[in-house]
């Protein structure tokens, strides 16, 4: 897998999935039953371990993903957060001032110790039979939930700012883009050999507002990361960013994850052959029959040809998919030989 998103020749297409451990899978819901806070299974150590182990242990993937969420690390520099089961993230005191903005500091380590950790033991459980993948999200989609206070399908606030409060709305983005490059380079420095970059909400800015909002703090953390491990592989992934392909290709990464909604030839020819691609499965075809998930395997591999591309959904794994079904993919990966 890291071979792929170098662009290097392989064999065959690697494949992970977003999501892919979850509540599809029985053992994630039977171990979610004795430990029914979430907040439990993704800061305890042999939880995190455990549930990423999940689907290692029931498909191989090429990658495994540490469980983890993009808000684990607000508390390390000054921002609590809750989950609430029903309503998701919530965050008291939404920042909407540069003095609130000024109340956070940089990350303390010691309060992520379990990431630094967990990838750790990830990295000799796997025993490099697959690619240990950490995560971060963007500044624009951790500001999101920051200025927001919750999940949010409209961000009236955080767009307002853009107008209201512009300098508010770059004193927090400049400071997340700082904690997170340091968070990226603890999880390398921690045993992750890749890092997937998660604008989730960036798609839902134009195009030329995201090069001003969310761009610049994304180059950023790039060139931190690689100026600390520069042969370290990036993948930028945004939701509905069918419109900002070329721009995330721009900005340093060396892999760009495609949605569902792209077609894989035109993005390549977007793209250029000097950025892998990551995607781009619909993520509903795993309720078909095995033929329908064949067919979109094979012309997702076919159209996305035999460099730089890591075989995986357009988006997460949906709750309900059939486990017979994921394991098929990942079987259908694993026979896609190139000639």
């Amino acid at each position: 897998m890291v071979r792929a998103a170098r662009g290097e020749a392989v064999e065959r297409p690697p494949c992970w999935m977003m999501r892919q451990a979850g509540r599809y899978q029985k053992a994630y819901r039977d171990l979610a039953k004795r430990h029914p806070s979430f907040r439990e299974r993704s800061e305890v150590t042999d939880l995190i371990v455990e549930i990423s182990l999940q689907p290692w242990n029931s498909f191989r993937p090429d990658g495994v993903i540490i469980f983890s969420d993009i808000l684990t690390p607000l508390p390390a520099f000054g921002k609590p957060f809750e989950i609430d089961d029903a309503k998701g993230p919530l965050i008291d005191n939404p920042i909407r001032s540069l003095e609130q903005v000024k109340e956070l500091h940089d990350i303390d380590f010691d309060k992520v110790a379990f990431v630094g950790e967990s990838l750790s033991i990830l990295r000799k459980e796997t025993n490099n039979q697959a690619t240990v993948l950490g995560f971060v999200g963007s500044p624009w989609t951790l500001a999101t939930y920051l200025v927001e206070g919750a999940s949010s399908s409209l961000y009236k606030n955080i767009k307002g700012m853009i107008h209201s409060a512009p300098e508010v709305l770059h004193a927090l983005l400049a400071h997340l883009a700082e904690q997170i490059a340091s968070y990226s380079i603890y999880q390398v420095d921690s045993g992750a050999q890749c890092i997937q970059l998660f604008d989730s909400w960036g798609g839902h800015l134009p195009p030329h507002v995201w090069d001003k909002w969310s761009r610049p703090y994304l180059e950023r953390i790039v060139q931190r990361v690689k100026a600390a491990h520069p042969t370290t592989p990036i993948t930028l992934y945004a939701n509905g960013s069918g419109g900002l392909i070329e721009r995330m290709g721009a900005t340093g990464v060396d892999v760009v994850g495609l949605d569902w909604t792209v077609d894989m030839a035109d993005a390549r020819k977007r793209l250029g052959a000097d950025v892998s691609v990551q995607g781009n499965v619909d993520p509903l075809i795993l309720f078909a029959s095995q033929q329908g998930i064949k067919e979109a395997v094979q012309d997702c591999i076919a159209k996305a040809g035999k460099r730089g591309h890591i075989l995986n959904l357009g988006h997460g794994v949906i709750v309900g998919t059939p486990e017979e079904n994921v394991a098929y993919m990942f079987e259908l990966s694993k026979q896609a030989q190139y000639a």
